[in-house]
This record gives C-alpha cells, sequence and structure tokens, in this order.
C-alpha cells in the first residue's frame, strides 16, 4: 500500500447479509449512505470488495483508469454470467477490443439517427396492435406489451428479420428467468461454479433454449454473410479483428447474445416503471402529454420530432435514475491504486453501482421522490458527469445507450399520442436486484384510444 493511503473502513459481515436477503435494493443503498461517499470494504466473509459510490471516484475507476480497473471472468457479477454471454463484448481483453471494433460502426450516433423512421415504423405497426383491446376496454399488461413492440422494431432494424417476434419473445423470458437464477452466486460470490446452487437447473435450461433458438440462425448467417446487409450478425461474421482475423462462430454466438439482450432489455423494464410514476404524479402526466400533443398531434411519430421532445428526455433520465439496470459493475484492479486517499491493492475487486449512486441523498436530494426536472440542462450541467451514469463511462460504456433514447422517446410518443391509460394499481413496481433490475409484478393497464 502506497504510504500516504489509508486502509478502507469496513462494513462488518452480519450488517451486510441480512440487510441483502430481506431487501437487496435498500440495502444496497443503505451501504452507500453509511459510506457518505467515502471508499470503504464490504465484509462478506473471505470475499472483500471495496464500494466506490462518489462521482469523482467513479471517473477515477471508469474513464481516467479504465486500464487498471478491468471486467474480470472471476469478478462478482461476471463469474456466472460469463456461462451465458462468454468472450466477446460483454467481457474485457482482446475478445472484448475485436467485438468492438467490428460492432462499433453500427451505434454510431450518425448511422442510429439514420435509423430513425424505420424504428418509428417498426414501432407504430406494433402499437397498432393495442387498439383492439383499447377499444374492447380490457387490460393490457404493459411490461409484455413493450417487450413484443421493442422486439418488433429491434429484431426488424439490427437484426433484419433474421430473429422472428416469437423467437425474440422467447429468448427474453429466458434471460429474465437467467438474471434471477444467478442471484444467489451474486449474493454468495465466493461459492465455487462447481458447488450446486439454487437457480443453477433454471440457468442450465435457459441457455440451451437461447442456443436452440440463436445457434441455427448464427450459422445459415454465416453462410450469406457476404451478401446480407448490415445487421448485426451479418455484420460480426463479416467484419475484421484489429489484428484482421475473423470472429470464430463461438465470439458471433456470444455478441449476437449479448446484443439482443442489451438491445432490448433497458427500454423494456424501464418504461414499465413509467407508467406508475406518470399515475401518480398528475403535475408529471399534464406536463408529458401535453409536450407530445404539441409536437406529434395526431401525426406518426418521425424524427424531426424527437429533439422537441425535451420533457419526454427529462423523464427517461429520471427514470433511468431511479432504474438503471444495469445496477452493478465490478471491476479487478490489475495494479495496486489509491482511490479517494483509500489503498486499493492489485487483484482487488472494485464494485460500481449506478443503483447505489443514483439514491445517495450525499449526492441528490430527495432521492427517492419522482422528479423529472432533475435533468433540465441546468441542472445537468450544474451536477457531476459521473452522477448520472447507468450507461456505465468510458471505453466500456454501453454502445447502445444512444439507441435506447430514441427507441424509448418513439414508443412514449407514439403510445401517448394515441391512447390515455388508467392503471389498475398506481403503485410503482417493487425491484427485483437480480443479474439486471427487473420490475416485480406486472403493470395492467385500461388503453382509450384518443380519436375514434
Amino acid at each position: 500500500m502506497p504510504a500516504d493511503a489509508r486502509r478502507a473502513d469496513v462494513v462488518p459481515l452480519h450488517h451486510v447479509v441480512p440487510n441483502l436477503l430481506r431487501n437487496p435494493a435498500r440495502a444496497l443503498v443503505e451501504f452507500g449512505e453509511r459510506s457518505n461517499g467515502d471508499v470503504v470494504r464490504l465484509n462478506l466473509g473471505s470475499f472483500r470488495p471495496y464500494l466506490v459510490t462518489r462521482p469523482e471516484h467513479l471517473q477515477q475507476v471508469l474513464r481516467e483508469k479504465a486500464g487498471n480497473y478491468v471486467r474480470a471472468g472471476d469478478a462478482l457479477q461476471w463469474r456466472p454470467l460469463k456461462r451465458l454471454f462468454g468472450e466477446g463484448i460483454l467481457s474485457d481483453g482482446e475478445p472484448w477490443s475485436n467485438s468492438r471494433h467490428i460492432l462499433q460502426p453500427l451505434f454510431t450516433a450518425r448511422r442510429i439517427d439514420g435509423l430513425v423512421d424505420r424504428l418509428a415504423e417498426a414501432i407504430e405497426e406494433a402499437v397498432d396492435e393495442l387498439d383492439e383491446p383499447a377499444r374492447a376496454g380490457r387490460p393490457v399488461d404493459m411490461g409484455a406489451e413493450q417487450a413484443r413492440i421493442v422486439c418488433s422494431a429491434i429484431m426488424r432494424v439490427l437484426f433484419a428479420d433474421k430473429i422472428s417476434v416469437p423467437d425474440a419473445l422467447q429468448i427474453m423470458e429466458a434471460q429474465d428467468a437467467i438474471a434471477w437464477s444467478v442471484m444467489p452466486r451474486i449474493l454468495l460470490p465466493w461459492a465455487p461454479l462447481a458447488m450446486p446452487m439454487p437457480g443453477d437447473r433454471t440457468f442450465r435450461r435457459s441457455v440451451r433454449l437461447i442456443d436452440e433458438v440463436l445457434l441455427p440462425i448464427v450459422r445459415t448467417s454465416h453462410r450469406t454473410a457476404e451478401s446480407d446487409g448490415d445487421d448485426v450478425i451479418s455484420t460480426l461474421w463479416r467484419g475484421r479483428t484489429e489484428d484482421g482475423g475473423r470472429l470464430d462462430e463461438r465470439q458471433v454466438r456470444n455478441d449476437t447474445v449479448s446484443m439482443v439482450a442489451t438491445a432490448t432489455e433497458t427500454t423494456i423494464s424501464v418504461l414499465t416503471w413509467l407508467w406508475p410514476h406518470i399515475e401518480q404524479d398528475p403535475q408529471v402526466a399534464a406536463r408529458l402529454q401535453a409536450e407530445i400533443d404539441q409536437v406529434v398531434g395526431g401525426a406518426p411519430v418521425r424524427r424531426e420530432h424527437l429533439g422537441q421532445l425535451r420533457y419526454t428526455r427529462q423523464v427517461l433520465d429520471e427514470l433511468l435514475r431511479m432504474y438503471p439496470i444495469g445496477w452493478l459493475f465490478p471491476r479487478r484492479a490489475v495494479e495496486a491504486d489509491v482511490i479517494g486517499g483509500v489503498g486499493i491493492e492489485a487483484g482487488a475487486t472494485v464494485v460500481v453501482s449506478p443503483l447505489i449512486t443514483h439514491r445517495m441523498s450525499t449526492f441528490w436530494d430527495r432521492p427517492e421522490v419522482f422528479d423529472p426536472d432533475r435533468f433540465t440542462p441546468e441542472q445537468v450541467r450544474g451536477r457531476h458527469r459521473y452522477a448520472h451514469f447507468p450507461f456505465g463511462g468510458g471505453p466500456h460504456q454501453c454502445i447502445g445507450m444512444h439507441l435506447f433514447y430514441l427507441e424509448a422517446l418513439l414508443i412514449v410518443a407514439t403510445v401517448l399520442s394515441r391512447f390515455r391509460f388508467r392503471l389498475q394499481d398506481p403503485t410503482p413496481p417493487r425491484i427485483k436486484v437480480a443479474a439486471a433490475l427487473r420490475p416485480v409484478g406486472r403493470v395492467e393497464a385500461t388503453l382509450r384510444p384518443v380519436r375514434a
């Protein structure tokens, strides 16, 4: 440890595990509050990760010294999930670098902007299917409907309909089961993979289902990749790595699974929390509806509307603050370092959590309150960049971030320009802490068409 560094305070085991088991989301935020932004260690028996919450420290870990804080195969969250995603865009080192090099051009702001009208048309067609239950006054499950809408749009625009919507929904269901099944291993990170744990059988069954759906598509695409367009799978087969090589079938499979997950799950889950929050706050609902009515009116939502939906974007940012789907970014220190005066030894695990930082009163006023006005331009300019980081930061920042905002804006504006809604229960769903955050339970709404 450097001479000028101190040891981190330790949160004892008996303060951590019971709270984690009862209410993981609340317990995690409490640990952050107790730290007051200082770097602390969580005592999980033989496993003692450092918890980093202060924005200045997060910038050091995720951006300034990203080369020293790497994703690792044995890290807290990645170790159980690596059995699904493997080496590729969600890993580190050369496999990540090669996949990022090939996929990044598909997700530049310019290219994604060029897909907006196609995305809007796909979303509009999917939203058309809400007309029948709306006319009949029949409640719909908003989470399930959002999954259908998102899959319809993403499978067409990013995957050229090579993955059908029913197959994509099957994959979503399997990934949701996986996210929950690995939680015992995340809570008990010291347990070896060979040791049987609750959820293992569900995990294996779900991975097998995903492979049964995707591997035939990946293999068929290999034969036609040179003549196909620029969908994700063909791009992976056709692309060149940084040293001029090609990806093998396993890495194409890994990246296909990863891209299906990352391009869909954030939008599906985040928007499920939208409807209860705007039902509970009539002022937010009125401002949101007024903006969409003024900007979109009765026309289809298109590219030219999106830049004017400023308050809608603030609503999305506040949803991401309260419900960052990627809630945990563990890193391993390659070399010894000092963060906030605390010595970090080589090989130590550093835990970074948007869920914790986003809900700490140290950095946010009344963090438990849903308030889109936190994201006015003036508020954003006065806040540290890493106080709000739902998509991570630095070289590993999610390449689908821009796509999320466009897709979510299109879905919210399309639904609210065509329907008014009333919820069966306006209480926001509780948070289920799994590999990614999930809402607990259904959000059921009765829709009413705005126009006959």
